[in-house]
C-alpha cells in the first residue's frame, strides 16, 4: 500500500507543479523536478507525515526500479533517431560534434580545476578529485532534452543533430571517465591498472552495442507475428523491460569485468528496431504516449533524490559553481567550434551548445562509482556533481527550451487556455 500511495502521490505534485510553472514559460520537466524537491526528504518529508512526501532517502531508493525502467524507454526512444536515411544527412556531423564537445568540457574543467588546486585551494581540492570531475563533466542528460524536444514538439536541423550527439554522450563519456578515473587512483590510491583503464570500458561499449543489437533483431521479428496494436504495444513493453534486466547483468572472463550500459543497450534496440521494422514509427509513437506517466514519476524522484545538504558547505558551493561554470563553457564552446568546422548554419553553431548542459544520470552514477573508490575524496566529488546537477536540472530545461525556441525548431503556439496540451 505505501509503494502505491507513494508513486500516486509522486505523480499528482509533478502534474499540479507543473500547471504552477507553465504560465513561468518553464519546461513540465522542470515542474516535475521541482515537485520532487518539495515532496522530498529535505522539504515537505522533514514532517514525518506519511503520506505528504518522502520522509527519508531510503523511500526514494526503494523505486529506483522505476528510474531504471523510464531510462531504458527514453534511450529507446533516442535509438529512433538513429534512423539510416536521417544518419546519411548527419551522422558525420553528430558524430564529430558528438565527441568534441564532450572532451571540450572535459578538458576546460580539468585545467580550471587543477588551477585551483594548484594555485588557490591546495589539498581541499585533491588533485585525483579535480581530474574525476573532468571526466564527468562529458556526461549529458538524454532524459530532460528528449522530453523538452517532445513537450515543444520541437523539429528541425538542431533537433535533428542534438539527440544523437546526447546520444553519443554515453559512449564517449564512459570512454573519457575510465581513463580519467584510472589516472585519479594512481594518484591517490598508487594503483594503476590498464585493464580497467582501456579494456574494460571498450568491452563495456562493444559488449552494449551487441546485446542491443541482438534484441533488436529479435524484437523486430518477433514483433511481426502480431497484427492488433495493442498487442504490438505491449510486445514494445516487455522487450524494454526485458533488455533493461539483461543489461545488468555483470559476469568476469578471467581477470576482465564485462559490464552493459542500459541506456547504449536500449539506444541500440531502437536504432536496429526502427530501421528493420517496416512500422516502428507507428510503434514507436505508441509506445510514447504509454510511458509518459513513467517520465514524470521518473523526474518527480529525480528531484526528491537531489540533496539539498550540500548547499550548507561553502567549499563544495565555490568549487561547483566553478565546475558547473567550466562545464558550460566547455560544452558551448566545444559545440560551437565543431559545429562550425562541420559547416552547421550559424543558428546550429550558436544555440547547440546550450541545449547540451543538463546533466543528471549518468554523472550521478560516475560519482557514486568514484565515492565507493575514493573514500572521503570520492564523497567531495560526489557532493560537487549533486550539486552541479541540482542546479543544471532546474535550470537546464529552459535553456534548451529558450536555444530551440531561438533557432526555429519550436514554434511558438497560442492556444486556448481551456484546450491546452499538458
Amino acid at each position: 500500500m505505501e509503494t502505491l500511495l507513494s508513486i500516486s502521490i509522486a505523480l499528482c505534485a509533478g502534474l499540479l507543479v507543473s500547471r504552477f510553472v507553465k504560465p513561468l514559460k518553464m519546461p513540465a520537466v522542470t515542474g516535475y523536478l521541482i515537485a520532487g524537491i518539495l515532496i522530498g526528504p529535505y522539504c515537505l518529508g522533514r514532517l514525518g507525515i506519511s503520506g505528504l512526501g518522502f520522509t527519508a532517502m531510503t523511500e526514494v531508493k526503494a523505486l529506483s526500479l522505476f528510474n531504471d525502467v523510464a531510462l531504458g524507454f527514453i534511450a529507446f526512444a533516442i535509438g529512433n533517431e538513429f534512423r539510416l536515411s536521417q544518419l546519411r544527412q548527419t551522422g558525420r556531423q553528430a558524430t564529430i560534434i558528438g565527441i568534441f564537445q564532450a572532451l571540450a568540457a572535459a578538458l576546460l574543467v580539468d585545467v580550471v580545476l587543477i588551477a585551483l588546486h594548484q594555485f588557490v585551494l591546495g589539498d581541499a581540492l585533491p588533485l585525483a578529485d579535480a581530474i574525476t570531475l573532468g571526466a564527468i563533466a562529458t556526461a549529458t542528460a538524454p532524459a530532460a532534452t528528449l522530453m523538452v524536444v517532445r513537450q515543444y514538439k520541437a523539429k528541425g536541423k538542431l533537433t535533428d543533430l542534438l539527440l544523437p550527439i546526447v546520444a553519443l554522450d554515453d559512449a564517449v563519456g564512459l570512454v573519457v571517465f575510465s581513463v580519467s578515473f584510472g589516472v585519479a587512483k594512481a594518484i591517490n590510491l598508487g594503483q594503476f591498472d590498464l585493464m580497467s583503464i582501456l579494456l574494460e570500458p571498450f568491452i563495456e561499449i562493444v559488449a552494449s552495442l551487441g546485446l542491443g543489437t541482438l534484441m533488436g533483431f529479435v524484437f523486430s521479428a518477433v514483433e511481426k507475428y502480431f497484427k492488433s496494436n495493442s498487442k504490438r504495444l505491449s510486445l514494445s513493453i516487455t522487450f524494454v523491460i526485458m533488455t533493461v534486466a539483461l543489461s545488468m547483468i555483470e559476469f568476469e572472463i578471467g581477470p576482465v569485468k564485462v559490464a552493459f550500459s542500459s541506456l547504449l543497450v536500449c539506444m541500440m534496440l531502437g536504432t536496429v528496431f526502427c530501421n528493420v521494422c517496416d512500422f516502428s514509427e507507428e510503434i514507436m509513437g505508441k509506445t510514447d504516449r504509454w510511458t509518459a506517466p513513467l517520465f514524470i514519476l521518473f523526474f518527480v524522484l529525480s528531484g526528491a533524490e537531489l540533496e539539498l545538504g550540500v548547499f550548507t558547505n561553502a567549499a563544495i558551493v565555490g568549487i561547483g559553481a566553478a565546475y558547473i561554470l567550466a562545464r558550460s563553457l566547455g560544452k558551448y564552446v566545444g559545440a560551437y567550434l565543431s559545429a562550425k568546422a562541420v559547416h552547421c548554419e550559424p543558428l546550429i553553431q550558436h544555440y547547440l551548445g546550450i541545449t547540451l548542459l543538463p546533466q543528471a544520470g549518468v554523472a550521478l552514477g560516475m560519482s557514486v562509482t568514484v565515492a565507493q573508490t575514493l573514500g572521503e575524496g570520492g564523497q567531495m566529488v560526489r557532493n560537487i556533481v549533486l550539486f552541479g546537477v541540482l542546479i543544471y536540472e532546474l535550470v537546464g530545461p529552459t535553456l534548451t527550451r529558450i536555444a530551440l525556441t531561438k533557432s526555429g525548431d519550436i514554434t511558438p503556439r497560442v492556444v486556448p487556455a481551456a484546450s491546452a496540451d499538458d
